[in-house]
């Protein structure tokens, strides 16, 4: 067997090392000249870790991730903590995996190392792909044929893999922006920030804040209303008295962040909607190729890295029956995948209320939830978090199962 994958992205790294570690023989076609990883933090939960454990990188997590102590969920204005949840130690005692801040660039540095350099070619533009009783065919720019026995699109957003195969509806502009920044540790801790991950609600926007890169930078991230000069970029510049006057009114925590940001980025945020199938007989989607969604329960790298141990593990197991192991792929993670990507989409209104009626019960629903969940951590958690990739794929994850969100 031979597969073929276009894009190495985490989506990408994550299945190679998968693939790897089964003996699989694969490629990576990559168009970028080297990988580089932009973007900023991500927060990595037990279900994606203990996949990234699996694959044999749990000590170079610990260098470089950032362990939280608690989710907390914040008023924008007041800085009242409306609703509390345990993060580590606990959340690794209860769930069997950590939980780590990261800078997306070493979550991708560490998997490359880790992964064969025959595996991956870069400089690839794929133009075309195929797909024949016999087998798959991607034509690159320069002309070369690739032939293989399976293609896997882990393309990210603008998909070529999708667009040929599946529906090709455009993705679909959330109506937000999101700007986001950088501070040095010292600057974040003269500010109060303690090793939390924190949740700032306001009226039409939040942010979303965290340290990242082994305790040593703060990240942060401001969702707010479209911006007629965002781009689809996550590398495009932006003004700091801009975002100021974003959040204008907000808690002086937040301003005087923004306000001690060197370097400021803005990048316009785009889901897809859910597709009803990723595979044909050849061929599958995964990562954002699949199930691109937002990012407001920070899943989005996450349920990527589940594909790849799942479709990975699929096909080692298949014993040559490809067409069979991908749908068996399908069936473990479409509706998971799916069902995040909606959640994703609806948290932006819990985020953003205006209503005063409205934000006073979602306040009340925080208080009911902080009293009575068990052990402090709600339903949609212990959903997301239990999961365990590998049970899914042998069919023993009957107590997640059990589970509902």
């Amino acid at each position: 067997m031979r597969v073929l994958m276009i894009g190495c992205g985490i989506a990408g790294a994550a299945l190679s090392l998968t693939l790897q570690r089964a003996g699989i023989s694969h490629l990576i076609l990559e168009q970028a000249a080297k990988l580089s990883e932009v973007g900023a933090g991500l927060q990595q939960s037990p279900n994606s870790i203990r996949v990234l454990e699996y694959l044999g990188l749990k000590d170079e997590l610990s260098r470089i991730g950032v362990p939280p102590q608690a989710h907390l969920f914040k008023d924008y204005k007041s800085g009242e903590v409306y609703l509390k949840t345990p993060l580590m130690p606990k959340v690794e005692e209860f769930f069997g995996a950590p939980y780590y801040h990261v800078h997306r660039a070493d979550l991708l540095d560490i998997m490359v190392k880790a992964m064969e350099p025959e595996n991956i070619r870069l400089n690839s533009k794929v133009v075309a792909v195929k797909e024949n009783a016999d087998g798959i065919e991607v034509h690159l720019s320069d002309g070369t044929v690739e032939k293989g026995d399976v293609l896997i699109g882990s393309d990210g957003l603008h998909s070529l893999v999708r667009e040929t195969f599946f529906t090709p509806e455009k993705p679909r502009p959330s109506g937000c922006v999101a700007w986001r920044g950088l501070v040095p540790v010292d600057v974040a801790r003269d500010l109060g920030f303690e090793q939390n991950s924190y949740v700032w609600m306001g009226p039409h926007r939040s942010a979303v804040l965290y340290y990242v890169c082994g305790g040593d930078l703060f990240n942060w991230v401001g969702i707010g209303p479209y911006n007629d000069n965002a781009k689809e970029s996550w590398s495009q510049t932006g003004s700091r008295d801009a975002a100021l006057k974003e959040y204008d009114g907000w808690h002086e925590q937040i301003r005087e962040l923004i306000a001690g940001t060197e370097s400021l980025f803005m990048t316009n945020m785009i889901d897809r909607e859910p597709l009803d199938r990723w595979v044909t007989d050849r061929v599958a989607l995964m990562g954002d190729a699949a199930h691109a969604m937002m990012p407001y329960h920070a899943q989005g790298a996450g349920q990527s890295i589940e594909d790849a141990w799942v479709l990975g593990r699929c096909l080692e197991m298949s014993q040559n029956d490809i067409a069979g192991a991908l749908k068996k792929y399908e069936g473990l993670r479409l509706d998971r995948a799916n069902r995040v990507l909606l959640q994703s989409r609806a948290a932006e209104h819990l985020f953003h209320m205006t209503d005063p009626d409205e934000i006073a019960r979602r306040n009340a629903r925080f208080a009911r939830h902080q009293k009575e969940d068990r052990d402090g951590f709600p339903i949609g958690q212990r959903w997301l978090f239990s999961y365990d990739a590998e049970k899914a794929v042998l069919g023993t994850d009957d107590e997640w199962r059990q589970l509902a969100w």
